[in-house]
């Protein structure tokens, strides 16, 4: 969806790069309950929109250093709806790098009258369905809805909600929550999330569009976990971003990347992304570029550390704007080019995903109702004031991994 970007390469070295094949790793206490797909590939290189690709400089031929290192993308959990679990239930665990899902993609159906429902089924399992409506002050309303079920031993859970919020001040939110465990217990949770409200500085309607996910195995060998978000402005101000975080027995990976667009033709896009195995080893890279007017910078860093080894290779790039470019660079292997070249400057000044898209997108947000306020009274616009009755989710307590700073490779 909106924020993906395509792979290339903004160092003009870093195709000396060796390409290996990474050991297949295999989880044997888990391959006898579920087939693990792995895509082995490289760690990812940096991403760019449409970005400039960059030719090797000729006349600086350059030694290659150690082999990259490759990061498995596995996804841990296949999507099923497991036999021991509530028919009506979408126990399913989420996919990894889906982004941020639409409206349809949920199909959230309030109920429009409380309901308290529960029952037992031919095989033992149970399930429950609730909803509701909370009042508050500032004409806050929250309408809701929770579902759930357990098989009859309990090794099966699986639990939904829906909401969807507004007051006075013209907020307005639709969300949903759903986790999950099966009897292996692999478990997952995956919340989602989109607001429409006034900016408090600028005065203009913003709309926030959020996702988490998460899954783990019941070993724990294996987890990932993600966080997208993107935002928007009515003058074409757009934000969008992501951290992820994976682990597959010694190995454990972190990508975190962002976009900012001003709408007056600045953009910044920046990846940053690393990978540690547990003896000690550590690789990376990172880049970022700023452009506005046709000019600005781009610059990035690859890097491997192990007990043996510390190497990075830094590089630089400035587009002055008249079909000129300046690009150096170094590396602690010794390492360095410094040249001026020409060369066309291509970045996109504007999102391909923005603010009309993301008002034509979210038909159910908007028609969201707010409480009828009363002749002379008036909204307090004091945004900090509004208390939800229907808390926000929260990744399941000690389950959330962390999303650390990236590993320093050593000091120059």
């Amino acid at each position: 969806m909106a924020g993906s970007m395509s792979y290339c390469s903004p160092c003009p070295v870093s195709s000396s790069y060796a390409h290996v094949n990474f050991r297949q790793i295999h989880n044997d206490c888990l391959c006898h309950l579920y087939q693990i797909k792995t895509d082995i590939r490289k760690f990812p290189r940096a991403k760019c929109s449409k970005g400039l690709r960059v030719n090797a400089i000729q006349s600086h031929p350059l030694t290659s250093p150690r082999p990259w290192k490759t990061v498995e993308n596995v996804d841990i959990f296949p999507r099923q709806t497991h036999r021991f679990c509530v028919p009506q239930s979408r126990d399913t665990p989420p996919k990894r790098d889906t982004g941020i899902a639409s409206e349809k993609d949920w199909g959230i159906n309030l109920e429009n009258e409380k309901v308290n429902e529960s029952g037992v089924n031919e095989d033992g399992s149970t399930w429950y369905k609730e909803s509701g409506e909370d009042l508050g002050e500032n004409g806050y309303r929250c309408r809701w809805t929770v579902m759930g079920g357990r098989s009859a031993d309990g090794s099966c859970e699986w639990k939904e909600a829906w909401w969807e919020k507004s007051d006075w001040t013209g907020y307005k939110e639709l969300g949903a929550e759903k986790s999950g465990k099966n009897v292996q217990g692999d478990s997952w949770w995956e919340t989602w999330q989109e607001v429409l409200r006034q900016d408090e500085w600028s005065n203009l309607a913003r709309i926030e569009k959020s996702a988490q996910k998460q899954a783990k195995s019941g070993n724990g060998a294996a987890g990932w976990y993600e966080k997208w978000w993107e935002k928007y402005n009515a003058k074409g101000w757009t934000e969008k971003g992501a951290h992820k975080y994976g682990k597959l027995n010694e190995q454990s990976w972190w990508e975190r990347w962002g976009e900012q667009y001003d709408g007056r033709g600045a953009v910044l896009k920046w990846t940053d992304k690393w990978a540690e195995t547990d003896d000690g080893t550590k690789w990376g890279d990172k880049w970022e570029e700023r452009f506005y007017s046709g000019m600005g910078t781009k610059q990035g860093e690859t890097w491997h550390t192990s007990r043996e080894e510390r190497w990075s290779r830094t590089w630089g790039e400035e587009h002055f704007g008249n079909g000129k470019v300046h690009k150096y660079g170094r590396s602690t292997s010794g390492e360095t080019w410094d040249a001026v070249v020409e060369e066309e400057t291509y970045y996109e000044s504007d999102p391909h995903y923005g603010w009309a898209d993301a008002i034509g997108n979210s038909s159910q947000l908007l028609a969201i109702e707010s409480r009828e306020r009363p002749p002379g009274v008036f909204p307090d616009m004091n945004f900090a004031s509004t208390s939800p009755q229907f808390s926000n989710p929260t990744p399941p307590e000690n389950d959330d991994p962390p999303i650390p700073p990236p590993p320093i490779p050593f000091d120059e």
